[in-house]
């Protein structure tokens, strides 16, 4: 699934192509993705021009002109793809690729949403509606944000069964952090993933912080992390996969320790730690 680096990186590429064109058509190949889709909302935009390309968590904001500003609300589920592609000249758009289910088109650009498992999401709601959306109104704090910090995870983890890796898992206290990043930022800030969360002190709450925003930083930076199908709207992948220190790397020894890395199965999720390193 991609995690916060990858919709970054995809709303990065979305904004340098489309800011500022006009939607001149939008067509859906089919009614619904993991929920229905609002096809006469989204026909709507057409006419409209784009104005930003946002995140919030994991999802994209696509927002445009005009009366009530509309956003368009797109998630990638599990292996939804976004792609721009540059027409020719008075060419025709292309033929639909396989597993693409709607697509916009501004000016010579073709913004393509191709999701083979079809857990992807596309809604759309007025700009005013939008702090109090279903799929938005319960997320936590931006990881990379000025409200996270040590001192707010410490008062999140007090009174905490739940392991410290979950915790942070949990877009209702912290959004974007996935299974990948949140194994190297436990790694990074010597904490063990499966430690229950209330037993972590403030110096601990502030090492893993700090951690998370290193390691979101640093994928953003490399593009994101691409392991199977991930790819930004250039169809470029990411290259963090060649800076993990702990995820996917079980029985490799630790790059600070040499111990190997230990991998465990919880709750159907991968989870990669150094048994020396992490306490």
């Amino acid at each position: 699934m991609p995690e916060l680096p990858e919709v970054e990186t995809v709303r990065r590429g979305a904004e340098r192509c489309l800011t500022g064109q006009r939607l001149d058509e939008a067509e859906l190949r089919r009614p619904d993705l993991r929920w229905p889709i609002p096809t006469d909302a989204v026909l709507g935009l057409r006419g409209r021009r784009l104005t930003a390309v946002d995140r919030r968590a994991k999802y994209l904001l696509l927002r445009f002109d005009g009366r009530d500003r509309p956003v368009a609300i797109v998630h990638l589920g599990m292996s939804g793809r976004l792609f721009v592609d540059e027409l020719a000249p008075r060419a025709r758009p292309p033929e639909w690729r396989k597993h693409e289910h709607w697509r916009m088109q501004f000016g010579r650009r073709l913004l393509r949403f191709v999701d083979p498992r079809r857990f992807g999401a596309l809604d759309v709601a007025p700009e005013f509606d939008l702090e109090t959306h279903p799929l938005l109104v319960h997320l936590g704090p931006e990881p990379l944000g000025g409200t996270f910090d040590g001192d707010a995870l410490f008062r999140t983890t007090r009174k905490r069964k739940t392991s410290i890796k979950t915790l942070i898992m949990d877009a209702r206290h912290v959004v974007g952090v996935g299974n990948i990043y949140a194994s190297e930022a436990c790694f990074l800030a010597g904490v063990r993933p499966r430690r229950r969360a209330s037993t972590l002190t403030r110096d601990d709450c502030t090492r893993l912080a700090d951690a998370i925003r290193s390691v979101l930083t640093a994928a953003i930076e490399a593009g994101g992390t691409t392991l199977r199908d991930y790819v930004g709207v250039d169809e470029e992948t990411g290259y963090f996969q060649r800076e993990l220190a702990v995820y996917d790397r079980a029985g490799a020894p630790c790059v600070r320790c040499d111990t190997p890395i230990k991998h465990v199965v919880s709750g159907q999720r991968s989870t990669y730690y150094c048994p020396t390193c992490q306490r």
